[in-house]
């Protein structure tokens, strides 16, 4: 599948700020599920900028606006060649989990963070779920996803970033952030390795997955990824509760959300920003493709019109 993506974020201050810095994780990655096509990021005001790949191998675009603003837009664009994820056959049972070289290598994804701080009680339960039906590391992957999906109530505001796990257990309800927490959480008090996974989705309806039409206007997404032993990373999405397929777009992981926040900074100054953002994503089709204006490669392009709008960072 063809995809046209467009994430825009807008920076509103009350009173002007003297200076922002600020990093953006907005490209989707290369993997063997999708191909990006192209990329381009623009800045209003203008801002130098540099790109890297940060420890997680996503990409980085660092940019900083030294001169006194009170507004700031970013708009990232991307091309995407998606496609189902390939059938694995194998099903390694529970005790795989232990073998050393698989903990070693996956010793990161293992370990409670600010995100994931499970406690007894959901150890309890996650263990019980995931030998209910045989001892299956597929199996108790996608059973732990199942009963997110089941367990929490998708409604926006219901929480905020950086509410302990249990607590938003506790509560039942969050967005697609909370259930992929959660999914993570469960895994690991397991012994299973999970990590956090942050992209879009082609979907007229985050909390269903479901799609109308060829544009759709929605939010950044995210989901879980968790490590099978002799298979590799098994990624569902819970909010959804299905697997991730050719409507998701990832751009990138970690072990939690702050490892890859879509838009990250600092500013110096009296300003209380507001901030709007959305994504667009558009489905491309095969007659359409070949008149796209996004060529493939890889650009970044900073706009540069000086005007009093700038850019900050959240």
């Amino acid at each position: 599948m063809r995809l046209d993506i467009s994430y825009r974020t807008k920076f509103a201050f009350d009173a002007p700020v003297r200076e922002s810095q600020n990093e953006l994780r907005a490209c989707p990655v290369s993997d063997e599920r999708q191909q990006l096509l192209s990329y381009r990021v623009t800045v209003e005001p203008s801002a130098r900028m540099l790109s890297f790949t940060d420890y997680w191998g996503t990409r980085v675009d660092h940019f900083g606006v030294t001169e006194s603003h009170a507004d700031l837009e970013v708009t990232a664009e991307a091309s995407v060649e998606t496609q189902d994820p390939q059938a694995h056959s194998a099903s390694p049972a529970m005790e795989s989990l232990g073998d050393p070289a698989f903990l070693n290598e996956h010793d990161e994804y293992l370990k409670p963070t600010r995100h994931t701080d499970w406690n007894q009680a959901m150890a309890h339960q996650a263990r019980e779920m995931a030998t209910a039906d045989g001892s299956n590391v597929v199996k108790a992957v996608s059973a732990l996803s199942e009963f997110v999906g089941g367990r929490l109530a998708y409604v926006p505001g219901a929480t905020e970033i950086g509410e302990p796990i249990t607590e938003v257990l506790a509560k039942g309800a969050g967005v697609c952030q909370d259930y992929a927490h959660l999914g993570v959480a469960l895994c690991r008090s397991i012994g299973i390795p999970a990590r956090y996974a942050s992209g879009y989705l082609f979907s007229s309806n985050e909390r269903t997955g479901s799609i109308d039409g060829d544009l759709v206007r929605v939010q950044t997404h995210a989901w879980f990824e968790a490590a099978v032993p002799g298979v590799g990373w098994l990624a569902l999405d819970p909010t959804n509760r299905l697997a991730v397929g050719r409507q998701h777009v990832k751009i990138g992981h970690g072990r939690d959300y702050d490892d890859v926040p879509p838009l990250r900074g600092v500013y110096s100054g009296p300003g209380t920003p507001e901030l709007d953002a959305s994504v667009e994503i558009r489905r491309m089709n095969p007659s359409r493709q070949s008149t796209s204006l996004m060529r493939p490669s890889l650009l970044t392009a900073v706009k540069s019109p000086r005007t009093r709008k700038q850019q900050q960072q959240q």
